[in-house]
């Protein structure tokens, strides 16, 4: 890949979210992507309502936005800031979007929105072979932690002089 590709890329996943458990892409951040206002995109996407099903885009709540505010920076809703809840695109939603604005920077933006997810895909899927990996050796060691405190328990025994002194057996004089 290009050094472009990769830095558009990588400003791509830094837009990525995970809401309701999903990797998501604001309606913002995808409008000035494919170089167009926000307003625009989502009358488009309201045009083709039968496009986008539950699983392609969705609307997030005031609870949703307010999380998102003391993240990231998302415009305010009063005084002049936006006065609809903002609209979220899953990676088939972003492709959707692209052919239903059907410009060919969208068309070709979104080609870099769908590196970005696969590249996120595939990082997400390391972390997950990684941690099951640790958790393996986890269980290893913990064996061995066992059997090794035996061991240094049963060498501390050993070294430690008996606690009482032995009766002599036999006659004694005094």
């Amino acid at each position: 890949m290009k050094t472009k590709e990769i830095v558009a890329i990588a400003k791509i996943e830094n837009l990525i979210y995970i809401v309701r458990g999903q990797r998501v892409m604001l309606d913002f951040h995808l409008a000035e992507m494919y170089g167009v206002p926000t307003r625009t995109l989502n009358q488009a996407v309201r045009r083709n309502l039968e496009r986008f099903p539950a699983d392609f885009m969705f609307q997030l709540t005031k609870q949703e936005v307010t999380n998102l505010k003391s993240q990231f920076v998302i415009s305010s809703f009063s005084y002049g800031g936006r006065r609809s809840l903002p609209l979220v695109f899953t990676e088939h939603g972003a492709i959707m979007a692209a052919n239903v604005l059907n410009s060919d920077r969208a068309v070709s933006a979104s080609v870099y929105v769908v590196r970005a997810f696969v590249k996120l895909r595939e990082v997400l899927a390391s972390h997950k072979e990684l941690a099951r990996k640790l958790k393996q050796l986890e269980r290893r060691l913990d064996g061995h932690d066992d059997d090794l405190h035996a061991l240094v328990s049963a060498i501390r025994q050993l070294m430690s002089p008996p606690a009482t002194a032995k009766k002599r057996i036999g006659f004694r004089l005094k």
